[in-house]
Order: C-alpha cells, then sequence, then structure tokens
C-alpha cells in the first residue's frame, strides 16, 4: 500500500524545494523525496513547538507553511545529506559519518537530556536527533549507537568487542574514537548486555517483541556459557526442535573442523511452519541467545515497500548486513508474504523479482556463515523453488505440544517461584496439552497474580487451577467464561 502524501507532488516547498513521494510517515511527520535526489523533512506544528520548547531546533531552521488549514514546518536536504528515521538509517559508509551520527548523539543530548531517542529522526544538516515522542520503550544511548553503527544489530557500545566482530571495516582505535566523540564510556563491559533483560530495544514500533531479548543481550559472557562450554540447548516445552537444532546446527557449529572433514559446511538453512502460537518464534529466540550471533530479521515492517525494485533493494541490503556480521543469523518471518508462489495471485510481476533475490542470496547466505531460519503459518503458499533442497534443505512442521512438552514447560516456568506444596503441573499439563504455548505461560502468570491478590506469598495449585479455569482455549471456541472477547 502507498504512502499517503500530506502535499501533492511538485508543491514547492518555502525553501524551494519541491515535493516528491513520501518516503516515511508518521502521523506528526514525513518524509519527502525532492527533486534531485534529496529529501525534506515535513512536521506539524506541534511537534515542531516541543523542538523548539527543548532546545533542540530554533525558529528559523524550519520554514513555516500553511496547506490547507494545517500548519507545518519543512527543512530540505541534499542528497548527501542524511535524513531518515533511526530504524531505517543505512549503517555509516565510512568513519566521517559515523562521527559525523556520534556528534549529532552527543550535541542533542547536552541540549535535551532528557528525550528518548530511539525513534528519532537523524537530520545530519542540523547535526541533531529529533526526537519524535513515540511511546516505544526507552533505550539507552549506547545501544542507539550501537544499533546505527552495525545498520540494525542490537547491540550496546558497552559491549566493544562484539561491535569490533561485526564492524571489522573501521579498526579497534576509529571505534573508540566515535563511542568517546558521542559522549559514551569506552569501556568494554562483558555484563552489560546479559545484566538487564529489560532494555529490549523497540527503534521502530513494528508492534513486536521478536528476538528483542535474543540479539539485545547476547554478548561474549553469554557465548562462553552456552555454544562454547558445551552446555546442551534447551527448549523447555519443545522437545523434537530442541533434538532437531542440537543435531543439525549447535553440533556442527561446536564441532566444525570434523564436519568439514567430511564435507559439511556450515548449517543448512531452515524453514518452520506451524499454526500461530504453536512455539515458533519462541524455539529461534532461545536458539539465538544460545549462539550469542549477531541476529537480523526480514519481515513486512523492514523490508516491504510500494515502491519497485524498493523491496527487493531493502532485502539485498539484509543479506549483506548479515553477511558482514557473520557468523550471524538472519531470520525470515512470515515469509509467505515474499516468497508466496509467482504462478499466483496479483502483482506477480513484482513478486518474482523479489522470490528472485531470495533465490540467489540464501545459498550465497550459506557460504558466509550466515544461518538462515524462516517461519510461515501458509506453507503451502511458498514458492516451490524456494522450498527446494540446497535453498532449505530442512523444512521442519511444528504443531502444538502435547502434554510431556507442556510439562516441560510449566516446570521450567515454576522453577524460579515460590510455590507451596499442593503444587503438580500433571493435572495442569493434561488440560493445556494441544493449546498454545503462550496459553501455558499465561495460566502460570495468572496463578500468580491470583495468589498475590489473595494475600498469599505463595503460588498455589488452587491458583493455578482457577487461571486454567479462566482461560478458555481461544482455539477451540466453546462455553467457557467470556467478557465480550475470547
Amino acid at each position: 500500500m502507498a504512502l499517503e502524501s500530506w502535499l501533492p507532488i511538485g508543491y514547492e516547498l518555502p525553501d524551494g524545494a519541491r515535493c516528491g513521494r513520501p518516503r516515511y510517515t508518521d502521523f506528526n511527520w514525513q518524509i519527502v523525496e525532492t527533486q534531485g535526489a534529496g529529501y525534506a523533512l515535513i512536521a506539524r506544528e506541534y511537534l515542531f513547538a516541543k523542538w523548539a520548547a527543548s532546545g533542540l531546533a530554533d525558529v528559523g531552521d524550519l520554514h513555516r507553511f500553511m496547506f490547507g488549514s494545517e500548519i507545518y514546518r519543512e527543512v530540505s536536504c541534499g542528497p548527501s545529506q542524511m535524513l531518515a528515521p533511526l530504524s531505517d538509517c543505512r549503517s555509516p559508509a565510512n568513519k566521517s559519518e559515523a562521527l559525523a551520527f556520534a556528534t549529532a548523539l552527543r550535541e542533542t543530548h547536552m541540549i535535551d537530556a532528557d528525550s528518548p531517542l530511539q525513534d528519532a529522526i537523524y537530520v545530519e544538516k542540523f547535526s541533531r536527533l529529533l526526537p519524535t515522542y513515540g511511546i516505544t520503550s526507552h533505550t539507552d544511548d549506547d545501544t542507539v549507537l550501537g544499533y546505527w553503527l552495525t545498520g540494525g544489530a542490537r547491540v550496546s557500545t558497552k559491549s566493544v568487542r562484539r561491535l569490533q566482530q561485526m564492524l571489522t571495516w573501521l579498526g579497534t582505535t576509529h571505534l573508540y574514537e566515535i563511542i568517546l566523540t558521542a559522549g559514551l564510556d569506552a569501556t568494554d563491559d562483558p555484563n552489560a548486555e546479559a545484566a538487564d533483560d529489560s532494555r529490549a530495544l523497540d527503534l521502530d514500533e513494528r508492534g513486536t517483541t521478536f528476538l528483542h531479548q535474543a540479539d539485545a543481550h547476547g554478548g561474549d559472557l553469554k557465548r562462553r556459557a552456552t555454544i562454547d562450554s558445551g552446555k546442551p540447548l534447551s527448549l523447555p516445552g519443545r522437545v523434537e526442535l530442541e533434538a532437531f537444532f542440537s543435531e543439525h546446527i549447535v553440533d556442527i557449529v561446536r564441532h566444525k573442523e570434523r564436519y568439514q572433514e567430511l564435507g559439511i559446511g556450515f548449517p543448512s538453512a531452515t524453514v518452520l511452519y506451524g499454526p500461530p502460537g504453536c512455539g515458533k518464534t519462541f524455539a529461534v529466540e532461545q536458539l539465538v541467545e544460545f549462539l550469542g550471533w549477531p541476529c537480523f530479521q526480514i519481515d513486512a515492517s523492514t523490508v516491504a515497500s510500494p515502491f519497485i525494485h524498493e523491496t527487493s533493494r531493502k532485502v539485498s541490503e539484509m543479506f549483506e548486513k548479515a553477511m558482514r556480521s557473520a557468523p550471524s543469523v538472519l531470520v525470515i518471518d512470515e515469509m509467505e508474504a515474499f516468497l508466496a508462489d509467482r504462478e499466483t495471485g496479483a502483482g506477480s510481476h513484482h513478486r518474482v523479482e523479489e522470490v528472485a533475490e531470495f533465490l540467489r542470496r540464501i545459498p550465497e547466505a550459506a557460504k558466509n556463515e550466515v544461518l538462515i531460519i524462516a517461519m510461515t503459518n501458509r506453507v503451502e503458499m511458498i514458492d516451490p523453488a524456494i522450498m527446494r533442497r540446497g535453498r532449505f534443505d530442512h523444512v521442519i512442521a511444528v504443531s502444538y505440544p502435547d502434554e510431556t512438552e507442556v510439562a516441560a514447560l510449566l516446570t521450567k516456568l515454576l522453577a524460579n517461584l515460590p510455590k507451596d506444596r499442593t503444587v503438580d503441573p500433571v493435572p495442569l499439563a493434561q488440560k493445556l496439552a494441544g493449546r498454545p504455548l503462550s496459553d501455558v505461560a499465561f495460566v502460570v502468570r495468572e496463578g500468580a497474580r491470583l495468589s498475590a491478590r489473595a494475600g498469599a506469598s505463595r503460588l498455589g495449585q488452587e491458583s493455578l487451577l482457577a487461571a486454567l479455569e479462566s482461560a478458555p482455549s481461544r482455539t477451540e471456541l466453546g462455553s467457557g467464561r467470556r467478557i465480550g472477547f475470547v
């Protein structure tokens, strides 16, 4: 779906630039293409007033104009000056670009130390990051800088060693210089990313928490404690996936030389398919966290575009980022959105180009130590050429968990909670078998809430059973308790 432009194509802005198609848009701002390959930022007066009040923008910085009954502010820039939301900024091409962003980050917070910048707009022309005051979780500057430097990986600059592995083109001395220029601490802290799981990054407000913990907190310390320590991968509630990942991925990574001697290279690409809530995302999150590798994601919110060739370009860029950071993981979520059968559906000639880009990139990425995992709820829609061996060697069905798997997950979830002797996961597992894993987590969480509400200091079986009774299956619309919705 094409973005709706606030202004007509060709409309002349106060600084002489002429509007083209919108590139990014939000409720209070829009970035449009201009003639000469430049861009213009258009903001509602309300948003500009907040920038002015905080000292981040002066009255003369953005030109004031009216269109209809609405008052706007605008500033345009040439093609050599970056103007984009942080969620879609490309990684720097050289040290100068990196220093320019670091300077903008420092200058912005010297003026306004309180405004969050994870959803800001980078205006290189002003050396400013203009916050958009969205509802995304606050993210510290060290993670904002790491995200921008890597072109989308959620890595804090406090994990200098991990950044060094991902930014080999930059050099250690230059990396420290950039971090210091941003006004941040350049002392490597291997515990920084593993210490606080609440620092998940929502830079682009995608409405998903997919892999936030896994790729934001998988630093060197965690890697030593998992893939290199010899400890087994654990996927409570997903025994078959645990066995598959352990055999076809973890063991190959751990014993690389042994497998290479027999002609076995990097782990092959894998497709996981099954109904919503069956645990595909959970399993991939745990695998990424276990490996401790940088993780990149392709989904509709990151690469989809209404413009011809734009989606293919973004797909190519994401593969390039993953290969530069190898070994890494590239997750293709809702793969049917990009890789549906080229012989069906509307707009098929555009789809042909997108599918062709994946066909070309998947084998190349695997050769460059990028682990590709795709997920879908609609495997029957996928183009047959994609599903052939040599691209995705493994196609794994993931169903809802059985009683044994539910019992294993319940044991894991209950392990660290204070509970009395009445707690027994067996009857709960019997009733939760065949339901989404999210239902299992909900019952434990709701049971704990009911216990606390009753004034108890420990979780009891009675509260867990009450929680189960209040949570009828949404896959089987029975006569359970409802309040207008299920």
